[in-house]
């Protein structure tokens, strides 16, 4: 059985395996939008690898994080735009 850790993902509480990326648990959550563009257009993970910043949330109050790199901790609160 694979270890878990839970995260808050808008308020919510969420298990994921260790070794998830913020990006995926966000995603397997069911919330397919990360962030919204300037005009409002929805954002998801693009390139998964960290260049295209496509996948920014706010994680324990940082804005801009690029949640494709960022592996999850027990009791990260991750906030999306979507």
């Amino acid at each position: 059985m694979p270890e878990t850790v839970t995260i808050i993902i808008d308020g919510q509480a969420t298990q994921v395996e260790v070794g998830t990326t913020v990006a995926a648990a966000v995603l397997n959550s069911g919330r397919p939008v990360l962030r919204r563009s300037v005009a409002g257009a929805p954002r998801g993970a693009l390139c998964g690898m960290g260049i295209c910043f496509e996948c920014r949330v706010e994680i324990d109050g940082m804005a801009h994080s690029r949640s494709c790199q960022i592996y999850c901790r027990a009791g990260m609160e991750v906030r999306t735009d979507g």
